[in-house]
Formats: structure tokens, C-alpha cells, sequence
């Protein structure tokens, strides 16, 4: 783990468990902090670590082809494969290479770009992964805002590995918030995450997502995007480009 820095900044955490769910919660003055764990998020954090210069985050997979034609680098994922015409998709070793040094990318995945879009008009867009979790705390105990852990799910349902996160961050932010001041999504989030901890892979061996990953040969993915603190970066949404906050 990353050393940990409080500052005693913190207000309240909330989790959101689904973007089907988003409209419910107020956003307007509040840090949204947009997981999906597998895989945009995990990607999005490995993406620039290793030297991307911004990603623009798309809903379509007609927008990444118009930026695609505009000669950006343009990724798109859905249902957890490349489309057709595209370099890669979400899988965050795609992002490994040096030739996304210094590029800006348009990406469109089949949920973790969709939750970015729907949380825009946040006080604050972040984007959180295991990857980054507690370079994720520290920042947000810099705010001095109201948290919500917006969970990007699968087709606006429900899914485990995001919750996990969540819950992950508000264990890590536990000491700097009043018991009083989490909704009872958060507590049950940070329940799960604590029971899962010390095998989040095993946890998470019977859950959807887990089976799709496995059907698509892609467990080394899923293996990499749970493990925790790989990177400090924490990428923000700015206008219509995600860039490193830090």
C-alpha cells in the first residue's frame, strides 16, 4: 500500500450501485468517483501511468470512430471484445505499450465510459480502480467534499468487483468520517470488501463477470486489476477529457 496521508478533510461517502440508480442521488456538489474494475477504470489508471496524455471517454462507438477519423487513437470495448476497426478495447495491458506515450485517446467501453458520461455535471469526475485506491483516499481527503462511489455495474445491473472497491475505499477513509455519515450502501459495500479482502480473485470466483472474463480468456486481466496500489496516478474528468489530477 501507499503511505497514507489524512488531513481530516472528509465529509460523507455514499455508494451508488448502479447507473440505473445515479438519478437518485445528488451530484451537484459532490466528488463522483466512477469504478469499473473490469475492466475501464483498471485501464484508464494503466493507461496513464504508462504515459497517455488525456483519454476522451465516449458513450458511442460511432464517436470513437469520428475521433478515430480525426487521427486520434480510438478504443472501443463492448460486451468485453475489440471491435472491428479499433487498435484495442479496455484490457489494460493494451495500454502498456509505448506507443500511447503522449497520446490522447478516445475510448467507448460497455460501462465504465457510460457511468463517466452520466456523472458529468458533478462537482468532481474521478476515476478509481484497485490500481489507484489509495492514491483515490489521499486525494479526496484534500476536497474537503461529500464522496459518491458511483459503481459502474454491467448494463446498469448490479455487480460485485465494484462494490468490492467501494467498499475498499471506505475502509480506507473510515477513520476520517463520522459513523453517522455513511449511507447504508457503503456500510454494506465495506462489509463485503472486508470479508473479501485477503482473496479478492477466490471472492470473486462464482460472480458474473468473473465467468464472462473467463469464457473470453481474459483472466489475466482480471488478476491484474484486482491487485491494489500498482499506481499513484488519479485521473479527473476536465471538460470532455479525462487527464491526471496528480
Amino acid at each position: 500500500m501507499l503511505n497514507f496521508r489524512s488531513t481530516k478533510a472528509m465529509r460523507n461517502i455514499q455508494v451508488c450501485y448502479s447507473p440505473a440508480l445515479f438519478q437518485f442521488y445528488d451530484s451537484v456538489d459532490r466528488i463522483v468517483v466512477v469504478t469499473d474494475v473490469l475492466r475501464a477504470t483498471s485501464a484508464i489508471c494503466t493507461a496513464f501511468q504508462h504515459g497517455v496524455k488525456a483519454i476522451i471517454p465516449v458513450a458511442t462507438i460511432e464517436e470513437a470512430r469520428q475521433y478515430r477519423q480525426m487521427g486520434y487513437m480510438a478504443a472501443a470495448e463492448r460486451n468485453g471484445i475489440v471491435q472491428d476497426g479499433f487498435e484495442f478495447g479496455n484490457s489494460p495491458f493494451s495500454y502498456m505499450s509505448d506507443n500511447v506515450k503522449g497520446q490522447t485517446i478516445a475510448l467507448t467501453t460497455t460501462n465504465g465510459t457510460q457511468a463517466v458520461d452520466i456523472a458529468k455535471n458533478a462537482s468532481k469526475v474521478i476515476i478509481g480502480s484497485f490500481l489507484n485506491l489509495t492514491a483515490v483516499a489521499n486525494w479526496i481527503l484534500q476536497q474537503n467534499e461529500n464522496v459518491t462511489v458511483l459503481c459502474s455495474g454491467w448494463k446498469n445491473r448490479y455487480n460485485m468487483e465494484d462494490t468490492l472497491f467501494a467498499g475498499a475505499l471506505v475502509e480506507a477513509l473510515k477513520g476520517e468520517i463520522e459513523s453517522t455519515d455513511y449511507d447504508d450502501a457503503a456500510l454494506a459495500a465495506q462489509r463485503m470488501y472486508n470479508e473479501a479482502k485477503d482473496d479478492l480473485y477466490g471472492f470473486l470466483e462464482n460472480s458474473s463477470h468473473r465467468h464472462r472474463m473467463n469464457r473470453l480468456d481474459l483472466e489475466k486481466d482480471v488478476r491484474y486489476c484486482l491487485q491494489l496500489d500498482v499506481t499513484d496516478v488519479v485521473p479527473i474528468l476536465q471538460g470532455k477529457h479525462i487527464v491526471k489530477a496528480y
